[in-house]
């Protein structure tokens, strides 16, 4: 999928969600109303997946703001400093989003070879860390790698202190 299909979708996707009544929106109606100011449909599960992204971006983003008008100046400056970090990190947001060559969306990059994607597989979004191979200027990903249901990757996302605890025990055994 060209990538600038991706970044218009994202752009009008964005613009559908800060029009819209928050309270009684959906994510069909958000892809519905897209899909008419485009002239496409948008229902194709690789546009599905954009849509989903950018729908739990901007979701995530308002969250945020009404946290950061809770928590005072201070604390919110912290938290834009976090969130540039992350940008620095790799993170991407809605509108500059980046799609493999099959139009998953790339979350990160962890290396040149390794790539943080979403999916959509059978209707259901998957969390992949892969390595991709280069064919012809392409970029085609390998089966080294895992893809994680949502059950799974919240399974994962709630160990984390605990594999960090690992990892730590582990450098201060090695030293």
């Amino acid at each position: 999928m060209d990538s600038d299909v991706g970044r218009r979708i994202g752009t009008t996707v964005r613009e559908v969600l800060e029009e819209s009544d928050m309270s009684n929106t959906t994510e069909y109606k958000v892809r519905k109303l897209a899909s008419e100011r485009l002239g496409m449909d948008l229902s194709q599960p690789k546009y599905k997946a954009i849509v989903r992204q950018v729908v739990e971006s901007f979701l995530e983003e308002q969250k945020a703001r009404e946290e950061q008008n809770a928590m005072g100046k201070e604390e919110g400056e912290e938290q834009e400093e976090q969130e540039e970090e992350e940008e620095e990190t790799g993170k991407k947001s809605g509108g500059d989003a980046e799609y493999t060559e099959d139009g998953d969306l790339i979350i990160c990059k962890l290396s040149e070879k390794r790539k943080v994607t979403m999916q959509e597989f059978r209707g259901k979004p998957l969390l992949s860390i892969r390595e991709y191979f280069k064919k012809g200027g392409k970029e085609f990903p390998t089966s080294k790698g895992i893809s994680l249901t949502e059950e799974q990757w919240s399974v994962l996302r709630k160990n984390v202190p605990a594999v960090e605890k690992a990892i730590k025990k582990l450098e201060s055994n090695a030293m």
